[in-house]
């Protein structure tokens, strides 16, 4: 496939938790970073989570830190979020990352997924 694939997305109560999925062609080595984004009804995108190709050091948006895991597979390129304590206000459709690694800046392409919507209420 040509982009990111989710998966996971769906209806949850307050409180509950949801685990998305992300897979990416190619290998681990096709990219730099891949990450989790959001976009709710008239609001920017904005990150959620981001993590090195292949696992490593991760960054969270402040809104989600503490509940929110990103985590990445060190064989495929592939990322999981863990999404715990949801809330009404985490309702968006999430957006898969992925971003090309290449020897020049210029050649560097990022792929978006079709988005996975979550929605919490009661």
């Amino acid at each position: 496939q040509v982009q990111p694939v989710e998966s996971g997305g769906g209806l949850v109560q307050p409180g509950g938790s949801l685990r998305l999925s992300c897979t990416a062609p190619g290998s681990v080595y096709s990219y730099r970073t891949l990450g989790w984004y959001r976009q709710a009804p008239g609001k920017q995108r904005e990150m959620v989570a981001t993590i090195p190709s292949g696992g490593g050091g991760s960054n969270y948006a402040d809104f989600v830190k503490g509940r929110f895991t990103i985590s990445g597979d060190k064989s495929k390129p592939t990322v999981y979020l863990q999404m715990n304590n949801l809330e009404p206000g985490d309702t968006a459709v999430y957006y898969c990352k992925a971003v090309t690694k290449t020897l020049s800046p210029k050649y560097e392409r990022t792929y978006w997924g079709q988005g996975t919507q979550v929605t919490v209420r009661s």
